[in-house]
């Protein structure tokens, strides 16, 4: 997971989701990706310090991720969140994490886990480098401009593949497959591409989909009923997706807890709140 000052509530409340519902809470190693802001030299202390007193016997390991990797290469998209720097970690798994380490899941902060995290780490990937819920009745013309569709060249890219939407907040990532495969060049010629001919209007998710829709091994649905945080531009309250239900995930605009901070929760944030550990901490009283 990343850790951002902006969303460490979240980050936090994910994390505690994930030990409360795991059989063995003991076998799970948390990576957490950090990065340096200016202005707090003492930032990464702060983060340690603050993740040890919440739980005293996490196993976790911090890493930076340096901004600059992606400075010049995003370009702007239609909302602001979308274009941190943080939003790219997930990009170089495969450079930050340690070359022994073959396999994660990444998870955005802003989700909850209710169920056992390791049904979700023993699926079989097969030839895949990554798992992850596909929505195939999803439209996905819509994440690419008409500039993308018109180019033969571009669109040549999804040739063989039935692709479909699936969202990058969770993912099952064969490392060593990623390395070998040298899927993070790839993923980046796509952001070199969008900075020249704008061929999306979404932060990272529309590279991802363009190197693997249609090469996902598919994951239950349960493992991620995400849109919780209602669309970019409303923030609408939105309804869980019919059938079981293994992960929240309030991806959109509306994040729980700025709802529940500003008095306006929707009914779906009530179950985001039993994991809210920094409701009354000092640590965002300055902030």
């Amino acid at each position: 997971m990343t850790f951002d000052v902006i969303y460490l509530r979240g980050s936090i409340a994910g994390v505690f989701s994930v030990l409360q519902h795991a059989s063995c809470p003991e076998n799970i190693v948390f990576h957490l990706i950090v990065t340096h802001h200016h202005h707090h030299h003492h930032h990464s202390d702060d983060l340690r310090r603050t993740i040890t007193s919440t739980f005293p016997y996490l196993n976790f390991h911090l890493y930076h991720f340096d901004t600059n990797l992606v400075r010049g290469k995003i370009s702007s998209s239609i909302r602001r969140a979308l274009d941190q720097p943080l939003n790219y970690a997930r990009i170089y798994l495969a450079d930050l994490l340690p070359s022994t380490v073959s396999r994660v899941i990444y998870f955005d902060s802003d989700l909850i886990v209710v169920d056992d995290v390791k049904k979700l780490w023993d699926i079989q990937l097969g030839d895949h480098v990554l798992g992850a819920p596909e929505y195939c009745h999803a439209n996905f013309t819509s994440y690419f401009t008409a500039k993308f569709w018109s180019n033969a060249a571009f669109t040549a890219s999804f040739k063989g593949r039935r692709a479909c939407y699936f969202n990058t907040g969770v993912m099952v990532i064969d490392l060593w497959k990623w390395r070998e495969g040298r899927y993070t060049e790839r993923l980046e010629g796509w952001m070199r591409i969008q900075k020249r001919h704008r061929i999306y209007e979404l932060g990272s998710l529309p590279p991802f989909l363009l190197v693997f829709a249609g090469d996902v091994e598919g994951v239950e649905h349960r493992w991620n009923q995400h849109g919780l945080g209602g669309d970019n531009l409303h923030g609408l309250c939105r309804d869980l997706h019919p059938g079981p239900v293994s992960l929240l995930h309030w991806s959109g605009k509306g994040k729980p807890w700025l709802r529940i901070d500003s008095k306006r929760p929707c009914p779906l944030d009530s179950l985001w709140v039993p994991y809210d550990l920094f409701r009354h901490s000092s640590l965002f009283s300055d902030s």
